[in-house]
């Protein structure tokens, strides 16, 4: 084994301050990661939210985007894996972290930094909605309108600031306390603050009941309630984990905490992102010492006693915003100047991941189905193979025998580099792109074998790589009865890293086996989902995909099509194919090969969906690493394949579509036009929403005859 092998496992579990800005540190300065080190962070989110922007964005000062952290490229940069999922629970004598929906990850040393939920003590919880988690407040708030009346229950800063920040946008605020006075830290501060609500005109109503109703909750945070019931020690109060001045767990040298889930029993802060923001330098050393070999001592961290902390008004007031500054005993403002300071602050946080860019060095080659060879060098070696014999016909999956019951028997392999660095999902991801030839073909998947390569590392990890692999391919096959009845394991040398390959078994009765033509005119062309995959892959490599874009794109992705085969059946479909590595045009020009010289077809420019910032970044030039390979079947819009409309700028754009390699790419079914509507609705209605006719089978006279397409 390459003595540079993984052999510890880290996770990072939750995307908050801390963490983040031990993954930029560690980005910025290679020299202080833990060596020899498998690095995970876990999220329920892509993007970690900074807390210091959120009112101003709740105001409309400020763009979601500008207080978001993309972390899926904050991880891709820093070589770390990223792993979207809930997390469920603890087991720390297992060492394993708990996951909604997957197997448990394994650990050697795990941090966590997890935020907080909103605290309901003394009140009635009600159907007040949480301001935390932060993610489900932010769509609520996006749903309140100007001239709502809104109930805020709470007086500490949080409530104070998003109630100005409410008023900003139209909206009648009133304050609901437990007691007589705000809770902002100093006598002076609360003050301070009073006046600036009643200039707001924002009614405060003391000493509110327990039950009073309220329409939003800002009564405190407490710790994820599993950390208490996974064993770990914790404040009574407010279920933060207890531990060292090294933020280590108390009796748990193995476990971390920080941010607002954590708490230094001998030197106690409340949470508060200035803190997190400050362990971070301690957190990253101390992962790093406790993996070293031989141990090294941990090195405590003493937090600064006071917090400086600046609350702005949203920007009501007719001179613009204003902000108030508090320190210890000390409060300021409101002023302008303050809010100016407050501004640079934040937007220098925000600028420390912004400018983070992907080291120097050769653009890297795109991974998933985009992997595979190029259609001419594979056209050339089949053909020098075998060079007398006659052309045959390419199907997605061969017929390699027939049951007793008459039902013909297939078989596909796929597989690919990895596409993403989770295991798990990316396990889910290459057996459902290689299970679309089977559908492709009209029939039910029944069983497969797989072929795992995994890199060099410790047993440990080789062995939870290929747990996390294994159980993504179940996620697919247990749902639809069919069984993994082997395979095959690898290990990957000279630095090769995880890859999956699969052979998919299936049957179909021969009345409904489709093949990839004929084609006839007067078919129509149905596209079961969008296309853009390969593009947004290949822009993320380079850090240009918009977080949401790439949420999207992997929720598309991980929808099954099995439910399109006895949809497409009952509709009649006649052909069939799955768009994967040579693109909508290379797929479809397999379809005309199948269907003799005297049909084309019409596309239309305007039906054709794309994923979310696919066509912006291809007109912006990016491109996945096999568009150009697939750029020979661009020829066919001079020959049987005509393109109506897309004239003008986005004409580059919609070609680069066209030949833009898919990973769990769309099935492109021909069926008779006259099923075509009903068909399309049936497809949505079972969650196929981008579905959609984008063309029609003509004969080539016809074709041939037609005016040349605009542009």
């Amino acid at each position: 084994m390459n003595a540079a092998a993984e052999h510890h496992l880290l996770l990072l579990a939750g995307g908050g301050h801390s963490h983040v800005l031990v993954l930029r540190r560690w980005l910025m300065r290679p020299r202080t990661r833990p060596p020899r080190t498998r690095l995970c962070l876990v999220s329920r989110h892509s993007t970690a939210l900074y807390s210091g922007l959120l009112p101003a964005v709740v105001a409309g000062l400020e763009p979601l985007q500008a207080a978001a952290i993309d972390l899926r490229r904050l991880c891709t940069l820093a070589g770390v894996v990223f792993v979207q999922a809930e997390i469920t629970g603890l087991d720390p004598m297992a060492r394993e972290l708990q996951l909604a929906g997957r197997p448990s990850l394994r650990f050697d040393r795990l941090s966590l930094d997890l935020g907080a939920v909103t605290a309901t003590a003394g009140w009635s919880a009600g159907e007040a909605m949480a301001v935390k988690p932060l993610e489900p407040f932010l769509a609520w708030a996006e749903r309140r309108h100007a001239g709502e009346p809104l109930v805020i229950r709470g007086g500490g800063a949080a409530a104070v600031e998003l109630a100005l920040a409410f008023r900003a946008r139209g909206m009648a605020c009133e304050l609901l306390l437990q007691g007589e006075s705000l809770h902002l830290g100093s006598a002076a501060a609360n003050r301070a603050g009073e006046r600036l609500v009643a200039q707001a005109a924002i009614p405060i109503q003391r000493r509110a009941p327990a039950g009073a109703p309220a329409d939003l909750a800002c009564t405190g945070s407490r710790a994820p309630a599993w950390l208490a019931a996974a064993g770990l020690p914790v404040d009574p109060g407010s279920g933060r984990v207890l531990t060292h001045p090294s933020l280590a767990v108390i009796g748990h040298p193995e476990l971390f905490a920080s941010g607002d889930c954590g708490l230094i029993a001998a030197d106690p802060r409340p949470p508060s992102g200035v803190w997190a923001v400050r362990s971070a330098p301690v957190l990253a050393e101390n992962l790093r010492r406790s993996l070293a070999e031989p141990a090294r001592p941990l090195r405590p961290w003493r937090p600064q006693a006071r917090a400086l902390q600046l609350l702005g008004d949203g920007g009501w007031h007719p001179a613009g915003p204003r902000a108030l500054a508090f320190y210890g005993p000390v409060a300021l403002g409101p002023s302008a100047w303050i809010w100016r300071w407050k501004q640079r602050i934040d937007r220098a946080f925000m600028a420390r991941f912004a400018a983070l860019q992907p080291m120097a060095g050769a653009a890297m080659a795109c991974r998933g189905c985009a992997a595979k060879l190029g259609a001419a060098p594979l056209a050339a070696a089949l053909a020098r193979l075998d060079p007398e014999g006659p052309p045959r016909p390419v199907e997605d999956a061969a017929v390699v025998g027939r049951g007793a019951d008459g039902d013909l028997r297939l078989q596909s392999v796929d597989g690919f580099p990895a596409l993403v660095d989770d295991p798990w999902l990316n396990g889910r991801l290459t057996t459902l792109h290689a299970c679309s030839d089977l559908w492709a073909s009209g029939a039910t998947l029944e069983s497969a074998q797989v072929l795992v390569t995994v890199p060099e590392a410790a047993a440990a990890i080789q062995e939870e790589l290929l747990l996390q692999t294994l159980a993504g391919v179940r996620s697919v096959l247990d749902p639809l009865g069919a069984a993994l009845v082997g395979g095959h394991t690898l290990e990957g040398r000279d630095g090769a890293g995880l890859a999956l390959a699969l052979t998919v078994n299936g049957r179909v009765a021969p009345a409904t086996h489709w093949g990839k033509g004929p084609l006839r005119p007067g078919d129509a062309l149905l596209l079961s989902r969008p296309l853009g995959s390969g593009v947004l892959f290949a822009a993320a490599m380079a850090g240009a995909a918009a977080p949401a874009w790439m949420e999207a794109l992997l929720e598309g992705m991980q929808h099954s099509q099995a439910p399109l085969v006895p949809l497409l059946a009952t509709h009649g479909c006649r052909a069939c194919t799955d768009i994967t590595g040579f693109g909508l045009l290379g797929h479809l020009g397999e379809m005309l090969d199948a269907s003799g010289a005297g049909v084309a077809v019409e596309l239309e420019a305007a039906a054709i969906p794309a994923y979310g910032g696919a066509l912006e970044l291809l007109e912006r030039g990016y491109a996945s690493t096999l568009a150009p390979a697939n750029a020979a079947a661009l020829a066919l819009l001079e020959g049987p394949v005509r393109l109506v409309g897309g004239c003008g700028a986005g004409r580059t754009a919609l070609a680069g579509l066209l030949i833009d390699p898919q990973t769990c790419g769309p099935l492109l079914a021909a069926l008779p036009a006259a099923q075509a509507a009903a068909a399309l609705a049936a497809l949505r209605a079972a969650g196929f929403g981008a579905a959609a006719v984008i063309g029609r089978v003509v004969s080539r006279g016809a074709a041939d005859a037609a005016s040349p397409a605009p542009g």
